[in-house]
């Protein structure tokens, strides 16, 4: 199984999942009943049935607190499965453990037909390593439709993975509505070419559409993190409304080009309005407790440049227009903090952010253990081992990806939310790590597909597993390899060739 369980006791014999099979839900199981009941319908080729009797019982159980939100107990008999978690995330995560047990080809979207798959008895006794153990999927490059994202998020639970961070604005694409500023997803949701190649490119979601994506990942175990960018990497914003930039009278297009932007927003009182109006509509749709505002790759020379960020930086007595930076996201975090949620940005060095903040720490690990010992929650994501759109090999049959580095399997399974060189105050302020697939060398769905897998399977257990070992993934990546071959995902398959960077055991 990936990731691998804390503990595993097999047993004699197996459990035979056929006609006679039901469902005995105890009180506050009914959701993930329902989940269990909707991923096996395919295999069994019927309905799962519930029954007072049933031999497959789920329960929550008080006198399990030890194993935390997400841990379960999972024992399978040759008559009867009892899966026992002490809250509802463990029975999901308990669900997604029966399906890795049963034979890969079951998870084909065909049905069993007439008779039984069978489940190896065992005991099993699981919990994460760490509470935040995340993808995070950049839509704003190329919009994917929502048919897509539900993909993406089965896939995210069946790994055990919790949190989806969803970048849905960006220099190239604005793709969340918003009502008081319809303009964004009009104009700033497409863009009339694609870093060059002449061809237009668009897209956006509804607000239900949105709001049924987060329904559904709530009903798998999965939070739904939004990303709003800001004060830079704004420009398609600004395609929309100019007047939020530093030069009001200048007319942009939504950019056609990769990188950074030098276009960012402007500090006067409209563009604050501005925000704050976008991140309680966000806030409305998402109730993720997080939220991302972005933050990092911001170059202040239009500030340094603008008379009423001049001004606005003497009026409160900054040293200069870039200190305008962390007062920008302070008044931000004040106004998420109002509304009961915790700010999430990117951290340039560790020390940037607001103290409000948990700090996704993407250029140096050590840039994680300067913010947690400054007291702030970290995201480690370091760019070097968990942003999956550098390619997977040098080798030649590679899709295009970021140049710049190789980041393989191995790499990514190495990935230390919390290294061992840290003090343990500043360890334990680790929330844990995610990976990265931005989107600009991702066109398309089965691309991100094969970025994206198996890199993930190594991030799942890299995240939730404490006793890793690479030999033993590696032996059991052989296995999971058919699961995602059932599953239809477009998964990069094993090759020989040697990385051209590799690093661990």
């Amino acid at each position: 199984m990936i990731p691998l369980p804390g503990q595993v006791d097999a047993g004699p014999g197996s459990f035979s999942l056929g006609p006679e099979t039901a469902v005995r839900a105890l009180p506050g199981t009914q959701p993930a009943a329902d989940l269990l009941g909707e991923l096996l319908t395919p295999t069994i080729g019927r309905p799962l049935p519930r029954a007072a009797d049933g031999n497959v019982v789920l329960s929550l159980d008080d006198a399990l607190p030890a194993l935390g939100g997400e841990g379960y107990e999972l024992n399978i008999r040759t008559d009867t499965i009892l899966l026992r978690a002490h809250g509802p995330a463990g029975l999901q995560r308990g669900v997604q453990t029966l399906r890795q047990l049963l034979p890969p080809r079951a998870l084909a979207h065909a049905s069993a037909g007439p008779g039984a798959w069978e489940l190896p008895c065992a005991q099993i006794t699981d919990s994460p390593r760490f509470a935040w153990r995340g993808a995070m999927l950049d839509v704003a490059r190329h919009y994917q439709p929502i048919s897509f994202l539900k993909r993406f998020v089965d896939l995210l639970a069946f790994h055990k993975l919790n949190v989806f961070h969803l970048h849905l604005t960006d220099d190239q694409g604005w793709r969340m509505p918003v009502a008081a500023y319809p303009k964004l997803t009009e104009i700033g949701g497409r863009r009339r070419e694609t870093a060059g190649d002449g061809i237009p490119h668009g897209g956006c979601y509804t607000r239900a559409e949105l709001a049924g994506l987060v329904a559904y990942a709530q009903a798998r175990g999965v939070d739904v993190v939004p990303e709003i960018e800001m004060p830079g990497h704004v420009r398609a914003a600004l395609a929309a409304y100019p007047e939020l930039g530093n030069d009001p009278d200048r007319r942009l297009e939504t950019w056609t080009r990769w990188g950074v932007c030098d276009t960012i927003l402007g500090v006067h009182d409209e563009v604050l309005d501005f925000c704050r109006t976008v991140l309680d509509e966000v806030m409305d749709v998402f109730p993720s407790r997080h939220l991302h505002i972005g933050g990092e790759e911001c170059p202040t020379v239009e500030w340094e440049t603008s008379p009423r960020a001049l001004r606005r930086a003497a009026s409160l007595g900054l040293p200069g227009p870039k200190a305008l930076h962390g007062w920008f996201m302070g008044k931000m975090a004040d106004h998420i903090v109002a509304r009961g949620r915790i700010p999430l940005g990117w951290t340039e060095n560790g020390k940037d952010l607001p103290p409000a903040f948990t700090a996704a720490t993407w250029r140096d690990d050590e840039h994680g253990l300067a913010a947690a010992r400054r007291g702030q929650r970290v995201v480690m994501a370091p760019h070097i081992s968990t942003y999956l759109d550098y390619p997977q090999s040098s080798g030649p049959h590679e899709p295009a990806g970021q140049p710049g580095l190789v980041v393989d399997l191995r790499t990514v399974y190495h990935t230390e939310p919390a290294p061992d060189h840290w003090e343990p105050e500043a360890a334990a302020r680790v929330l844990g790590a995610q990976a990265q697939l931005w989107t600009e060398y991702a066109p398309t769905a089965d691309h991100i597909e094969y970025m994206a897998y198996p890199r993930l399977a190594a991030m799942a257990e890299a995240t939730w597993t404490t006793g890793r070992t690479w030999p033993g993934f590696q032996a059991r990546m052989r296995v999971h390899q058919a699961r995602l071959d059932a599953l239809g995902v477009n998964s990069r398959p094993p090759r020989k060739e040697v990385p051209a960077r590799e690093t661990g055991s």
